[in-house]
C-alpha cells in the first residue's frame, strides 16, 4: 500500500480532524448541552437494552485513548494512554449493558476531562502522523476507524434518549416535506444481474464490508420506499398483531410475552394512534406518509407477509441501492459516487425523525427507488456472516465474533447515522427482537 504524498497527507489530516470534530460535537449535542453537572438523568440508566450516558461518553474516550493515543503515535507502535486504569470499565464486550450503572464508573465531570485530553493527545498524534506503512495508520484508518466509533455511539445515545421519560431535551427542524407523491406501497422491478457486493478500495470502510466479490441476483421486485405509519396503522387495525397465523414461534411468543400491540411508543388515545418522538407526542394521522420506526424484525417480516410479499435479502437490497443497469457498474451511492449531502439523505440527526417518503428525489437510484440511505434502518432477511476472503482487522470483536448467531440485517442507516458511517455497504445487524434502535423496513417480492 503506497502512502499518500505530503499534499494527499495535509487534505487527508485535515479531513479526518474535521470529522473527529464534528462527531465531538453531536456527542456534546446530547450530553454536555443538555445534562448540567451531575444531573441524574445523566448517570440514570433508562433501559436495561442501553448504558447510562456517561458510561458511553467515558467508552468513547476510553476506545479513542486505546486506538488513537496508545497505538495512532506515528514513530511508534505502543505509547502510554491517558487512563489506561479504567481499561476494564469500558469494555463493551466484558461488561453487558444491563450492568453498566452498577460499576464504579467516572463521574460525570471526570468523563469530559477524560475525554478532552485524550482529543488534546489524539489531535497531536494525527498532525504529527506519516501514514505510514502500519496498516491501522494507511490512509488514516484507525482514525477514520474512531470517527465512526463515536458516530455509532452517538446513534446509540439517541436511541437512549428517545427512551428516557421527562421533558423534552432534544429539538430540531422537521425535516422536509414530500417532493415525489404517491411513492407508498409502488414497487420498483429489478432484472436479475451480476454485481460486485461489498467493497475493497474504500478506505474507511470496516472488516465486515469487504472483501468485495460478484453475486448474482434473480430479479425482484422492490418498494419505492419505506412502509409508512399509515400502511403499517392499516396492518394494526386489521388485527395483525393478533393473528397468530401470521406469525413464526419465536415472534409470536415474543409479542405476547411482551404485551406488543403496535410499535414501540405507539399507544391509542382518543379513537387515535400516537407516538411518542423524543418526549413529543404526535398522532400517526400527522406523520402518516413517514416511514414507520421502532419495529422489530419480527415485526417486519409479518407486514411483509400480511401484504402478500416478504423482506428483501442483504444482496437484493445492496444490488438496489448500488447497481447500476444502465452501465453494469456498481456505484457507491444510489444517486452517484458523490457522498451523501442533506439535498440527498436525512443523516447527523438534522431532524430528529424521518422524512416523509418522496423528500429525497436526489437521492433516488436510477430505476426510481427513494431514501435507501438516511431516515431509517432497514431490516434485510439475511443473517450476518463475513464475506468470501473475510479477514478480521483490525480486532476480531468487531465483527468475526458475531457472525453465525440468532442476528438480521439492517442496511441504509438512519437519520441518526453519522454522514461518514452512511456507506451502502455498512452493515448493521442486531437480534430479530430489537425495536429500540431506529429501524423501519421496505418489502420485496420475487420475479
Amino acid at each position: 500500500m503506497t502512502a499518500p504524498t505530503a499534499r494527499d497527507s495535509g487534505a487527508l489530516r485535515r479531513r479526518l480532524a474535521a470529522e473527529l470534530a464534528a462527531a465531538r460535537a453531536r456527542t456534546r449535542a446530547l450530553t454536555h448541552d443538555v445534562f448540567a453537572g451531575d444531573d441524574p438523568d445523566f448517570t440514570r440508566q433508562h433501559s436495561p437494552l442501553m448504558s447510562p450516558f456517561h458510561w458511553d461518553l467515558a467508552h468513547i474516550a476510553n476506545m479513542e485513548d486505546y486506538w488513537l493515543v496508545r497505538r495512532g503515535a506515528p514513530d511508534s507502535d505502543l505509547v502510554a494512554g491517558v487512563r489506561e486504569d479504567v481499561d476494564h470499565l469500558y469494555d463493551a464486550f466484558t461488561n453487558p449493558r444491563a450492568g453498566r450503572s452498577a460499576l464504579p464508573l467516572l463521574d460525570p465531570a471526570e468523563a469530559r476531562v477524560y475525554g478532552d485530553r485524550v482529543r488534546e493527545k489524539a489531535l497531536e498524534h494525527l498532525e504529527a502522523g506519516s501514514f505510514d506503512e502500519r496498516r491501522t495508520l494507511a490512509e488514516g484508518f484507525v482514525f477514520s476507524m474512531i470517527v465512526q466509533h463515536e458516530q455509532q455511539h452517538v446513534e446509540t445515545m439517541l436511541a437512549t434518549h428517545q427512551l428516557r421519560a421527562g421533558t423534552p431535551v432534544l429539538h430540531a427542524d422537521p425535516p422536509p416535506p414530500a417532493v415525489v407523491a404517491g411513492l407508498a406501497g409502488t414497487e420498483v422491478f429489478h432484472p436479475g444481474a451480476e454485481f460486485l457486493m461489498g467493497t475493497s478500495s474504500e478506505a474507511a470502510a470496516l472488516d465486515n464490508e469487504k472483501p468485495a466479490h460478484p453475486v448474482r441476483v434473480d430479479d425482484f421486485w422492490l418498494d419505492a420506499a419505506p412502509v409508512t405509519n399509515a400502511e403499517y396503522a392499516r396492518f394494526v387495525d386489521a388485527g395483525g398483531y393478533r393473528d397468530r397465523s401470521l406469525w413464526s414461534e419465536a415472534g409470536w411468543d415474543h409479542i405476547t410475552a411482551e404485551g406488543w400491540t403496535a410499535p414501540m411508543t405507539w399507544e391509542h388515545v382518543d379513537g387515535r394512534w400516537h407516538r411518542t418522538s423524543f418526549g413529543e407526542r404526535q398522532a400517526i394521522d400527522d406523520v402518516g406518509d413517514q416511514p414507520v420506526l421502532h419495529v422489530c424484525f419480527h415485526e417486519a417480516a409479518v407486514y411483509a407477509a400480511w401484504a402478500g410479499k416478504r423482506l428483501p435479502t442483504e444482496v437484493e437490497w445492496e444490488f438496489a441501492a448500488r447497481h447500476d443497469h444502465a452501465t453494469g457498474t456498481t456505484r457507491r451511492f444510489p444517486w452517484g459516487d458523490e457522498d451523501p449531502t442533506p439535498e440527498r439523505a436525512n443523516l447527523d440527526q438534522r431532524h430528529l425523525q424521518p422524512a416523509p417518503v418522496g423528500a429525497y428525489p436526489a437521492g433516488a437510484s436510477p430505476l426510481g427507488v427513494h431514501q435507501l440511505v438516511g431516515d431509517v434502518w432497514e431490516w434485510c432477511d439475511s443473517g450476518f456472516e463475513g464475506y468470501p476472503g473475510f479477514e478480521p482487522f483490525p480486532y476480531k470483536e468487531y465483527s468475526e465474533v458475531f457472525f453465525g448467531g440468532d442476528f438480521r440485517m439492517l442496511r441504509g442507516s438512519s437519520f441518526g447515522v453519522g454522514t461518514p458511517n452512511a456507506r451502502t455497504t455498512f452493515r448493521n445487524w442486531d437480534l430479530p427482537i430489537r425495536r429500540q434502535i431506529f429501524s423501519g423496513f421496505r418489502c420485496a417480492r420475487s420475479a
